[in-house]
This record gives C-alpha cells, structure tokens and sequence, in this order.
C-alpha cells in the first residue's frame, strides 16, 4: 500500500513538473531565447491555472490510471486527446479574455500568446510520452537481463506470417530471451512485405520458397503467427514443413490477441483440430444463461468426455449448484478436482451412481431438485455393443427411461438427451438403442411439463476411445495406423464445440425436438490419418503404414443425420436444426419397454434386434459392404450409402 502510494504520488509530481517545463520551454521558444519582461510576468502570473488546467483534463481522460510500464499506442492517443482539449481550453480562455481586458486593463498579462500554447501542447505531448515510453524501456531491459539464458538454448524459428499477429509475435520474442526462440526470418505471402523489417526480423520470402529458405537460414522450426488461419492454410504450410524436416508449431488462440500481448509459453506442435479447425461458435450467452444462471443442474455421465466438458461449459453461467453424476470414480474425481479449482465459488455435488438404479437416482433427484439435466450417460462403442446387445439396452434405453421418467415426476424444466447420428438409419444395436431412447423421450415430452430435446451429434475430437487417441497410440508404437475401409467418411467436432450446442440446442427447446448439429465438411478417416501422420513430422510408407481392417459389425461407411420422414428445419443458430417427426403412442412405447427390459437380461442377442425392430421400422442389422457403394436413393426417398444429406451429417468414435 506505501509502494503504490509513493509511486502514485512521484508520477502526480512528474506529470506536474512536465506540464511546467514545457509551458516555460514554450516561452522560450515563441520569443527566441530573448523573453521580455511583460511576458515573464504573463509566464508567473499564469503557471499554476495553466497547468492545473492541464492536469485536470490528464484526470479527465484517465491517463493518471494507466500503467506506465505497458503503455502503447492507446495510451499515446489518450495523451494526445489530453493536449488537445487543455489547448482548446487555453484558447477559448484567450477569446474571452481579450474582450474582458478592454474593460480591465490589469488582466492583459493573463492573456497567453497562441505560439506559446500551441508550442506548449507539442512539448507537453512529447513529454508525457517521452517519459513513459523510457519508463518502458528500462523496465523491459531490466527484466530481460534477469531472465537466465542458457548458452546455445535458442532454437532458430521461422516465423509464418507477418501480419498483425505477427508483428505481435516477433515483439513478444524480442522482450523474452527465457522463450528459446531466435528467430532467423519471417515467411509472408504478401509480395509487397517481402524485405521489410519487422521488430529487428526480416520478411525474407513467401511460403512457397519454405524449404529453401528454412535451409538458408538454418531455421530449426517454423511457427505460425497468422490470426485465424483456416484450415487448408495450416495442411498446406504444415505439408511445407514436413517435406522440409521441420517441426512446426502454432499459439493457440493467437486470433484472441487483446491489447497487443499473446501468451507465448502456450506454443505447442500443430494439431489435428487445427485442420479441422472451423469458425468459432457463437452462442446466444443471454439464452443459455436463462437456463443455467443461479439454478441446479445435474449432469450425467459427468466424467466422461461429453460429460466433464458440458460440466465445464456449464460452470462458465455461475449455476446456483452442480450435480456431477457419473459410476467411474477415478472420472467422477478428476472432473470435480478440476471443476473446484477453477471455479472455487462453485456449489459441486459429485455423486457416484449408476442410471440403472431407480432407487439411487430416486435419492439423487430428492435430495437436489435439478433444474435442468443434461444427460450424457451411455454406452457409445459400436463393436463392443454389437457383443452385447443387453447392455447396450439397459444403458442406453432402460437408465434414460429412469432419469427421464425422475425428471417428468420431480419438475425438472428441461432436459437434454446426448445422442448419435447412429441413431439415424441404425444398423447397430448401439445406434437402435439412442434411437430408442429418443423415441421415448419424444413420447414422454406429449405427457410432461418437462421440455424433452434429444441432441444428435457424432464424431468428437479427442474423445474416448475414439479415432484420433487411437491413431496417436498407434504412432507412438510406430505403426501402423489402421483404417477400417479407404471410403470411411465421418464428420468431426471438436468436443468444446459440440458441448457449445448442446447447451444451446437446450436453450431453444420447447419439448419433443431432436436438434441435430452442423458438423462442416465431411473428412475421409484415411485423410486423418494421413494428416496426422504429416503432423508428427513422418512420411506414409517411409516411415509408417496405413493399413485396411475391414468394416467391423455395426458399422458404416457413411452417416445420415436425419430420417427421410423428419421435417429437418433451420433455427435461429445457423449450426443447430430440428429434425420433427410424429411421435409413437405412448402406449405403444411403454408396451414395448416393458418387453425389451425382460429380454435385455439375457444374451439373445437376436431377440433384442428383433424386438427392436418392431419399434424402430428403419433399423436394419449391418450387413457389412465388401467394397463403397455408389451414392443412391432408394425409392423411399432415404438416404442410402454414399448419398450426402441435404444437412451435414454426423459421425461417431473410433473409425465408425
């Protein structure tokens, strides 16, 4: 507190003493050295209004708050809107001056010569600036001295972009040796920028000279410091790389540069949802904070990956408490350790409980009266549920039926079912099961209060168990990476997006809606693993392989994302839409359970997808295609194999 006010008051003393300064240089300078007398009076008489004046508008605009060791170039035009407002001040005040001295003659040594105040402006300005920009200086000098840095720790780095993030960048570089990076050039399409000089770095060519020019300056590595790059910008440089036997790396969220400063120790290598990289999601915050701020949510399946990012992304709308609900201990306990440190503020209630046991997610329900749930509890791997099938449905289907059907009896608002675009057309029992499930939850919302809304989405990056862990495994045993067929194509979301969504899709619920998400552009598996494999600086068949295993029960190659009967419709998002369907009797539902939960203790696998065929007329058991389809509709109107629908589809873990 004694620092801060000392330091408060040396700086009050210096503006002061620089206003002063320069109103006496600019007597000096508007009379040549050579002041009279009459003005040297006018110069005392008026010092203290001139820059009391002056230190008032300094307060006005701010500038006294404003830390001295990170000025910028905002904080020189605040200076300069300073000087032209006391400059204003100080001729209005001569206008009205020279009319009130013709009728009192002793205040002509108040008025004030304009070669004095527009030279005092200049001085002033330049003063206050001076001495902050030297304040700078020496601060970021000293502080460079003290980083320690090892002899030969530098590692020579072309930097890939020198627009304004660039600049940015290579600024940050200067100030901080400790970082290890020497940067040897700057690498810029641009033509025009090509022999500039950039923070002491010189633009040296365009990227497609970035072998050559990366082994003329013995650059090391290359980092991009483009904001926002799109994807097929970040393969093609990443490509450049490779073939140059370079690592390169990126600053995540460079795009998110604010006041001019950019995290560098954030650097890391270049990753796969950076080619998959699309426009951020834009949610509508007011809506979703409706639903989440100061309220009880329950999420289940609250460890896994679905689940602990919803928790996360929940936690951002300050809920009043959430209820984390999940039967893994070891996930339960690493998403509320994380979740505590955080958001210390928060209300966490982990519970261990499984979806199955009525009467512990009776007690759950009782004892926190959620809200809204967000139901991301299920089984999702498609071969390990074609084995068994039984699971499959107690999970996906009968654990629903009780966290819907407590939902429905204990008032809960809304509720957001986690589905699959396997449930579209399900040629596997894990697909038949979340279509199933959605069915229900459609019937129960006709004969609730509760808002029921089922969220379709597939493949998620870096999700459990789902493609790209499994490829980066793969790599690090050295190959091969295996792909279940060359024309396996899938949509990918990164799981924070996908998460986004879903709490927007449950936002916009209004009861018995399927929403179903926007998932970009299709990406062949085969392409992925070709990405990655580039990404980790190997060559396919040099130094790894790809290798086909055949189409594994359940699977296929392409995934619809509605069913030809669904009206789909846009929504005021442009990356959520509704998929409608008639819902079934709920007569004809509950009727159906009752019969799936008596076979789903048994291992008649057979007998449960006969059964639930009798309520899901499209699910049609997997035959696996020995080579791809051609795209085809069949006279139903459905989409078949190959056939792109009409809104992107989605895709699920693993290779399928």
């Amino acid at each position: 507190m004694i620092n801060r006010l000392f330091n408060r008051s040396l700086q009050l003393t210096i503006d002061v003493g620089i206003f002063a300064m320069a109103y006496a240089a600019a007597y000096v300078v508007r009379f040549e050295a050579a002041v009279p007398a009459t003005m040297w009076r006018t110069l005392a008489w008026t010092l203290p209004y001139v820059v009391a004046a002056q230190y008032a508008m300094l307060r006005v605009f701010g500038v006294h708050r404003l830390a001295w060791r990170y000025v910028g170039l905002p904080d020189v035009r605040r200076i300069a809107a300073v000087v032209a407002a006391s400059a204003s001040v100080l001729i209005a005040a001569r206008i009205v001056g020279e009319r009130v001295v013709q009728a009192y003659e002793p205040l002509s040594r108040a008025i004030i010569p304009l070669g004095v105040t527009l030279s005092d402006s200049a001085f002033a300005f330049l003063g206050l600036t001076g001495i902050r920009v030297i304040r700078r200086m020496l601060a970021e000098y000293f502080e460079s001295a003290s980083r320690v840095v090892r002899p030969g720790a530098q590692l020579p780095t072309m930097l890939i972009g020198a627009g304004r993030a660039g600049v940015v960048v290579a600024k940050e570089i200067a100030a901080r040796p400790d970082l290890g990076i020497l940067p040897v050039g700057f690498l810029d399409d641009d033509p025009n920028k090509v022999g500039m000089v950039i923070h002491g770095v010189p633009v040296v060519g365009t990227t497609a000279r970035l072998a050559h020019l990366c082994a003329e300056r013995g650059a090391r590595q290359a980092l991009l410091t483009m904001a926002a790059v799109p994807p097929k910008d970040i393969r093609r440089i990443a490509g450049l790389c490779n073939e140059a036997r370079i690592p390169v790396k990126i600053i995540p969220g460079v795009f998110e540069i604010v006041g001019g400063r950019v995290n560098l120790s954030r650097i890391r290598p270049v990753a796969i949802e950076d080619l998959l990289r699309r426009e951020p999601v834009v949610l509508d915050l007011e809506a979703i904070g409706s639903l989440l701020h100061g309220q009880t949510v329950l999420v289940t399946g609250a460890g896994g990956s679905i689940g602990s990012e919803l928790c996360r992304q929940i936690a951002r709308f300050s809920p009043k408490e959430l209820v984390l609900l999940d039967n893994h201990e070891n996930n339960l306990f690493y998403i509320e350790r994380q979740l505590r440190a955080e958001h210390p503020e928060l209300d966490l209630r982990p519970c261990i409980a499984d979806i199955r046991d009525v009467l512990r997610m009776r007690s759950v329900f009782s004892a926190h009266s959620p809200h809204a749930v967000f139901h991301a509890a299920a089984h999702k791997h498609v071969p390990m549920m074609e084995a068994n099938p039984g699971e499959a449905v107690k999970n996906n289907v009968l654990g629903t039926k009780v966290v819907a059907e407590l939902s429905d009896q204990h008032g809960v608002s809304e509720f957001v079912m986690i589905s699959t675009d396997k449930a579209v057309n399900p040629t596997s029992i894990m697909g038949a099961s979340k279509r199933a499930a959605e069915i229900f939850i459609q019937a129960l919302s006709q004969r609730s209060r509760t808002r029921f809304v089922a969220v379709r989405f597939g493949n998620v990056l870096g999700s459990q168990g789902s493609v790209v862990p499994i490829f980066q495994e793969q790599l690090a045993q050295g190959g091969p990476l295996t792909v279940t067929h060359p024309e396996m194509t899938r949509y990918f979301m990164t799981i924070p997006e996908a998460c986004q969504l879903v709490l927007q899709a449950g936002a916009m619920g209004h009861g018995g809606e399927i929403f179903v998400l926007d998932m970009g552009e299709p990406v062949k598996i085969v392409d992925l693993a070709r990405d990655l494999i580039a990404l980790s600086g190997l060559r396919e068949g040099e130094d790894v392989e790809i290798q086909f295993s055949g189409i594994r029960p359940g699977e296929k190659l392409f995934e619809e994302l509605s069913l030809a009967e669904e009206r789909v419709e846009t929504t005021l998002h442009p990356k959520v839409f509704i998929g409608r369907i008639k819902p079934h009797g709920w007569e004809e539902v509950t009727r159906f359970l009752r019969d799936l939960e008596a076979v789903s203790a048994g291992s008649d696998g057979d007998q449960i997808r006969g059964l639930l065929r009798q309520l899901i007329a499209e699910y049609q058991p997997a035959s696996i295609p020995p080579a791809p389809m051609p795209a085809a509709t069949s006279d139903s109107g459905k989409v078949s194999h190959g056939q792109v629908p009409a809104v992107p589809a989605l895709a699920t873990a693993g290779n399928g």
